[in-house]
C-alpha cells in the first residue's frame, strides 16, 4: 500500500513564509529557509512553496530563494508562483526544485501543462487547483484566489489529467485557515474522477483531520501550513497518531 504524505506548504511573500485565512488576513510566519529545515529534520514527505504574490503583481518566483532551499534539503519540493513558460519552468528545476506547481497560467493556457510534461516528464507537472462553492457549484479561482472563473472543478481535473498532469494540488478556498477540517467532498469528488495523485488542502486543524481525509478520500498526500509553522501539531506526532488508526506513512 501507498504511503500517505505529510506536506508542509510554505507561502512566500517578500522572502518571508506567511499565513491567511480563506486566502486573506496574511501574518508573518517565519523564515522559509529555518522552515524547511525543521521540516525534513521532522519527517516531513514533501515541500510545497508557493510565492502567492507573483502572478497578481506580474513577476517571477524567486529564483535564488529556491537555489537556497536546494541547498540545504533533501526531499522532495515543488514551488509555484509566476510561472507562465517552459523557460520559467526550466530556471526552477535547474535552480533545485524538483516539481512545478502551476495554477492561473494553466488557466489561461492549458496547453503549458502538456509542454511541461513533455520536456521535464509528468511527474514534475503540479496542477494547484484553488476551488470554491459559490452558488451550488464547485468552482476554479485564479489570481491567488481572487478572480472566480466559470470552469467547473472537477471538469478541469480531469482535463489538466488529460493534458498531462502528474499530479494536482487541490486547495478548498472554503475551508483554507478555517482549520474545520479539510473539504471531504470535493477532495472526494477529484480524487475519485482522476487516476493521479491529488494533495488535499486547506482546513487542517487536528491530527483527526488528517486521518479523516485518507479514510475518506483517495487523497494521497495531506498538506497545512500554520498548524505545523507554529508548532500547533509536530509532524512526528501527527504521524505516529496516523500509524496507531492504520493509515500507512512514512516513518524516518
Amino acid at each position: 500500500m501507498l504511503k500517505k504524505r505529510i506536506i508542509p506548504c510554505l507561502d512566500i511573500r517578500d522572502g518571508r513564509t506567511v499565513k491567511g485565512i480563506n486566502f486573506i488576513g496574511i501574518r508573518d510566519a517565519g523564515d522559509p529557509i529555518e522552515l524547511a529545515e525543521r521540516y525534513v529534520q521532522e519527517g516531513a514527505d514533501e515541500l510545497v512553496f508557493l510565492d502567492i504574490t507573483a502572478t497578481i503583481e506580474n513577476r517571477k518566483t524567486l529564483i535564488e530563494l529556491v537555489k537556497r532551499i536546494a541547498k540545504v534539503i533533501n526531499i522532495p519540493f515543488t514551488v509555484g508562483g509566476g510561472i507562465n513558460s517552459l523557460a520559467d519552468v526550466s530556471q526552477l528545476i535547474y535552480a533545485g526544485a524538483d516539481k512545478v506547481s502551476i495554477n492561473s497560467s494553466a488557466v489561461k493556457r492549458p496547453e503549458l501543462i502538456s509542454e511541461i510534461s513533455r520536456k521535464f516528464g509528468n511527474q514534475c507537472c503540479v496542477v494547484a487547483i484553488d476551488t470554491k462553492f459559490e452558488e451550488g457549484e464547485h468552482q476554479v479561482f485564479v489570481h491567488g484566489g481572487r478572480t472566480r472563473t466559470s470552469v467547473k472543478t472537477v471538469e478541469w481535473a480531469k482535463r489538466v489529467r488529460d493534458l498531462g498532469a502528474g499530479e494536482i494540488l487541490l486547495t478548498s478556498m472554503n475551508s483554507d485557515g478555517t482549520k474545520s477540517g479539510f473539504d471531504l467532498e470535493i477532495t472526494n469528488l477529484v480524487s475519485q474522477a482522476v487516476n493521479i495523485p491529488v494533495i488535499a488542502s486547506g482546513g487542517a486543524g487536528k491530527v483527526q483531520h488528517f486521518k479523516e481525509v485518507f479514510e475518506s478520500t483517495q487523497a494521497t498526500g495531506g498538506l497545512a501550513a500554520s498548524i505545523f509553522h507554529y508548532g500547533e501539531i509536530p509532524i512526528p506526532v501527527l504521524k505516529q497518531f496516523l500509524m496507531t488508526k492504520g493509515v500507512p506513512v512514512r516513518i524516518t
